[in-house]
């Protein structure tokens, strides 16, 4: 048999067939590897997202849906020490912008000009906040918004997203100027106080304390932010509250000062630029802190215009100027009294001896004159009758025989030339002069001159009068002193229970023989019954201890005479007086100075006068209706 023939075109077929199998076999391969491959990296990606990452994308997911946002506490009201009502709160409305949710901000504050007013000031503060402040917390654009510009924003709001009118709580000052320089005032927060303040306390807050009580007791008039988490939708308008911590509200705060005597000691002040600060002795407690001019606060509080700032800020008269604690003056023979405690300590002195006066005082071998305010002279004049009768003479004498190094470490314990550490901020410590303190400010040698001046209260000697009230009241309590402070209590919004500020002792001013004291508080009584400011022991019904002082602001020529009918008023003599009462059990000391007031008996000691009375004698007249306490008087607790 043949066999059956095979011909070249089946055999390509089946060739065909087989390549066809092995390119089908390898892409199938190749696919099903890819699948893997894809499958692995899809398990890998869930892997590192839901098991590696899972907290990190599960926070960032909840960020799309849910806000933070702070609770801002309410701000403790101030009172005075008998409650009257100081600073308050008020219900206000602003107009806020959430930066994330605006697509063209430039056009959104165009828009928004069309329908209210915004200075330019107002929007590059806007600007500066906008920069700083994460881009889902609303920043303030403008404050204080009227009845007439909310309705006008209302009807279009729904055209601006992000854009919201909210309420707030904004400070009012209902007594206006009274009391301006003690309580201060609160302000928009700027860019140098952005840097030192907690960003987490202060998140969503515009204001903070600027001057006064407002300041130095920002702690606790500011509270504790609280914060809410929010759950939002996808244009950012809230739905519903998620979780909430309430904010902490700001504690009351009672001021040691009487608005009374705080309105007495202003209206006595009227007509000179000057302070008065008057003090408890027994415990340090500011009882009145007067500084005059005086100006408004409430215009501070959401951003004074400028020209009405640069009309305060350029004055001649200084309105701004805290005279109380910043005013540095030469305490003239308001110091003598101290200066005879000092001879008396060291021993260059005693009581009994004299000296006396011919109306002048010359150094050996120098024939320049260092006159006595009295021309004439005082005759043979020894301790008692030198401070009663302010002697020049007998004080350049005592001030030679000390030595300025000697007269600069004792005095030095009665806070002259430091800060007396007042819980207000600014203060200045003035100038108690030395050797080493000539050489380091001027790099000039002391002089026996500079030492002269320096024992009645001129040349470099400069003191704030809140130093010389302390320093008064350290005489009243026989060295016994205390930190000047201006908090009386605070108190808790909720629970309002009150509780006392503790009296800060400093250390006690040691002297050789306590009779000192006694020999001091003599001259200065003998000062009101029968010396310099006789005129206002008349009538008295209490004992003052007192002494008159004036401030040279110009230097007289050797031969030239003081006469102050012909000078004008910013050449006259600032006018000093310190003094406490009751002599027997010390409750008020009072330093004055009308600055350009020409004498201390004739102008000084009268405001100190009516300040006494009102405080000791209970005589307030002519003062403005106080505001009451919002609530009853509140608990007390040690």
């Amino acid at each position: 048999m043949f066999a059956k023939p095979v011909f070249p075109e089946s055999l390509a077929r089946e060739k065909d067939n087989t390549a066809e199998s092995e390119l089908f076999f390898r892409r199938a391969l190749v696919m099903v590897l890819a699948v893997f491959l894809g499958l692995l990296a899809v398990a890998s990606r869930l892997v590192y997202l839901q098991v590696l990452n899972h907290e990190r994308f599960t926070t960032l997911a909840d960020g799309n849906r849910i806000r933070v946002q702070p609770l801002l506490p309410t701000r403790g009201f101030i009172f005075d020490r008998n409650g009257v009502l100081l600073a308050e709160n008020l219900a206000s409305y602003h107009l806020e912008i959430t930066r994330e949710q605006i697509q063209d901000l430039d056009a959104t504050l165009e828009e928004l000009r069309q329908r209210i007013e915004l200075a330019d000031a107002d929007v590059e503060r806007f600007r500066k906040m906008v920069r700083r402040t994460p881009g889902y917390i609303g920043v303030p654009l403008r404050f204080g918004l009227t009845d007439e510009e909310i309705a006008r924003l209302a009807i279009d709001l729904y055209r601006f997203p992000g854009v919201e009118i909210k309420a707030d709580l904004t400070r009012r000052y209902p007594l206006g100027s009274l009391g301006v320089h003690a309580i201060g005032y609160v302000g928009r927060i700027d860019e140098g106080e952005m840097r030192r303040i907690d960003p987490g306390q202060y998140s969503g807050s515009t204001h903070i304390g600027k001057v006064g009580a407002e300041r130095s007791h920002e702690d606790l008039l500011r509270g504790r932010t609280g914060w809410q988490q929010v759950e939002t939708n996808a244009e950012g308008r809230p739905l519903r509250v998620l979780s909430r911590t309430p904010p902490t509200p700001g504690q009351h705060l009672y001021l040691s000062i009487d608005i009374r005597l705080q309105a007495v000691a202003e209206k006595a002040l009227e007509g000179y630029n000057g302070a008065i600060v008057a003090l408890d002795p027994r415990n340090g407690e500011i009882l009145a802190l007067a500084s005059q001019p005086v100006y408004d606060p409430n215009p501070f509080v959401n951003g004074i215009d400028f020209a009405s700032y640069r009309e305060l800020n350029t004055s001649k008269d200084k309105p701004l100027l805290n005279r109380a604690l910043r005013g540095m003056y030469p305490p003239g023979s308001t110091i003598k009294p101290l200066m005879a405690l000092t001879g008396l300590e060291y021993g260059v002195i005693n009581r009994y001896n004299g000296v006396f006066c011919r109306g002048f005082y010359q150094l050996p071998g120098s024939s320049h004159r260092f006159r006595d305010w009295k021309r004439s002279g005082h005759g043979s004049v020894s301790m008692d009758r030198a401070i009663a009768q302010s002697c020049d003479v007998y004080f350049y004498d005592l001030a030679l025989k000390l030595g300025i190094d000697r007269t600069h470490q004792f005095l030095d314990q009665f806070s002259l030339g430091r800060p007396t550490g007042i819980d207000l901020p600014g203060e200045k410590g003035g100038v108690l002069p030395s050797q080493a303190w000539k050489r380091q400010s001027y790099n000039q040698n002391w002089f026996a001159g500079d030492t002269l001046s320096a024992g009645i209260g001129q040349g470099y000697f400069l003191a704030t009068p809140l130093q010389l009230a302390h320093s008064t009241a350290a005489i009243a309590q026989r060295g016994v002193h205390f930190q000047p402070r201006i908090l009386h209590a605070s108190e808790d919004p909720g629970t309002r229970v009150k509780t006392l500020a503790e009296p800060q002792p400093l250390p006690p001013i040691k002297v050789r023989d306590p009779r000192f004291w006694d020999t001091i508080i003599t001259g200065m009584v003998h000062v009101i019954e029968g010396g310099t400011a006789h005129k206002i022991g008349i009538g008295a019904k209490y004992r003052i201890a007192g002494k008159t002082g004036t401030a040279q602001v110009f230097t007289l020529g050797q031969s030239e005479r003081y006469n102050a009918k012909r000078l004008a008023k910013h050449l006259l003599d600032h006018a000093l007086f310190v003094a406490f009462a009751p002599v027997e059990d010390p409750r008020i000391a009072v330093a004055v100075i009308a600055e350009h007031g020409g004498g201390g008996s004739s102008t000084a000691a009268p405001i100190a006068r009516k300040v006494m009375d009102a405080w000791l004698l209970n005589k307030y007249d002519a003062l403005p209706e106080p505001l009451p306490a919002p609530d009853a008087a509140p608990h007390e607790s040690e």
